[in-house]
């Protein structure tokens, strides 16, 4: 027969183990989180400023997209896509689901992808109304 003190240093035992494990798990979540969100396929040594005519606004999770048209260095139209934040953070910020419309005409700051393609990541936007976004 197993007495009441042994059950109750099992059950104390085994009440630890499972706080140590939660709390663990707990610590690392925010690790597991940032890897997700990497950014280190942008080039953060050089903002490239841009003036861009918005094609659509995707407000979603886990981060906004703004698909933009760039006039190149031959007058010809490329579709990029920049990356933004989440559209959580972007709310308290004051951004809307209707920030960006498309045909508006907005001067972007971006990081560009290091590889050269059209995609980037949101830095900073200034309307033509003046007002601006991001880091401006």
């Amino acid at each position: 027969m197993i007495s009441m003190s042994k059950c109750s240093k099992s059950r104390g035992k085994v009440l630890a183990i499972l706080i140590s494990a939660g709390l663990g798990g707990l610590l690392a979540a925010p690790d597991i989180a940032l890897a997700h969100h990497s950014n280190a396929m942008f080039d953060k040594s050089q903002a490239r400023q841009v003036t861009a005519t918005v094609r659509e606004f995707q407000w979603t999770n886990p981060h906004i997209w703004i698909q933009v048209l760039i006039e190149n260095e031959n007058g010809e139209q490329e579709e990029w896509s920049i990356e933004g934040g989440g559209p959580n953070t972007l709310f308290r910020k004051g951004w809307r689901p209707n920030t960006f419309k498309p045909g508006d005409v907005v001067e972007f700051k971006l990081f560009p992808m290091h590889d050269g393609s059209n995609a980037a990541l949101f830095v900073g936007a200034k309307f033509s109304n003046g007002e601006s976004l991001g880091n401006w």
